[in-house]
């Protein structure tokens, strides 16, 4: 790995430290260079370099927001032996607790980007000069990111209910399908389908930058602040950020309050958030079993209710 860093970095040198760190899907370790500090995640899987990209492009979205901070990418390699890497800024985290509403409060910073740009645009309209980054008026992103290691379908969409039932939803239920037939899980969405516009009448979503997989594992902070890091970009409503979020714990009240005094919840917020939450209980059933299947139909049954 040494080497590969040397050649692909150009370091003259390069030394592992004693830092390591990873999750469930990949595994990482710091290493000292002549040029700083750098974290590489390792994935063993031929898929990792699709996975790596999205990651990669997701953190380069973020960090031109100016809004939170995110480790700043640096490459994707091929791993010697097969797989890939991603080599990004080493950022010394521990765990979020005296900058929890600061995160919320930039969070909600980095979900109203977009909407802001579109407003400065159209104030600006038929002045010179080009905006550097225009205005996002659909639901996707310009390439495929992975909520784990499964990839999500981002393709452009102008209609959120169309693209969070189609290009989310329905892939996970086709995975289910594909894997265990489970009858009761594809009658329900069969169901579930026909009320989800109602959950969005007289409702307004404007495409909002999401971090995509926001659970307390992959949030942090260090002495200046909050970071995020692992993000699975899109363009999306806003709200769906909040669903992981609030499933595995994690962030505090100050960081819900700090948020939502920049966001306020608008009216069917907790049922929305139920069917966002279906998403992760879903990708969850698809990456580590039928432990999730309970809640994921509950979710359903409450909905169709």
């Amino acid at each position: 790995m040494e080497e590969l860093l040397r050649r692909e970095l150009g370091c003259g040198s390069v030394r592992a430290t004693g830092h390591t760190g990873g999750g469930c899907i990949s595994q990482g370790r710091s290493y000292d260079t002549d040029r700083g500090r750098v974290f590489v995640k390792v994935n063993p899987k031929a898929e990792a370099r699709r996975m790596f990209e999205g990651e990669m492009a997701s953190l380069t979205a973020i960090l031109k927001t100016n809004t939170v901070r995110v480790p700043k990418p640096i490459k994707v390699l091929d791993a010697p032996g097969g797989g890939s890497v991603l080599v990004m800024e080493h950022v010394d985290m521990r765990h979020l607790s005296s900058h929890a509403a600061k995160l919320g409060a930039q969070l909600a910073d980095l979900h109203l980007e977009n909407k802001k740009r579109g407003e400065t645009l159209l104030k600006e309209a038929g002045t010179v000069g080009m905006e550097e980054r225009p205005f996002v008026d659909q639901f996707g992103f310009d390439v495929v990111t992975c909520c784990g290691y499964l990839p999500q379908v981002n393709d452009w969409q102008e209609d959120w209910v169309v693209f969070y039932a189609r290009q989310r939803i329905q892939p996970q239920m086709d995975m289910v399908e594909k894997e265990s037939g489970d009858r009761e899980a594809l009658q329900l969405w069969s169901a579930l389908q026909l009320k989800i516009p109602d959950l969005f009448r007289d409702l307004q979503i404007i495409p909002a930058l999401l971090h995509g997989d926001l659970w307390g594992g992959n949030v942090a902070e260090d002495s200046s602040g909050p970071v995020i890091f692992d993000p699975a970009s899109f363009y999306g409503h806003s709200e769906y950020e909040l669903a992981i979020a609030g499933m595995f714990g994690g962030f505090s009240s100050s960081f819900y309050s700090a948020y939502h005094g920049k966001i306020p919840k608008a009216p069917g917020f907790e049922k929305r958030l139920q069917l966002y939450q279906l998403f992760h209980y879903l990708n969850h059933w698809n990456h580590f079993g039928s432990g999730y299947r309970g809640s994921s139909l509950n979710i359903m049954r409450n909905l169709v209710k």
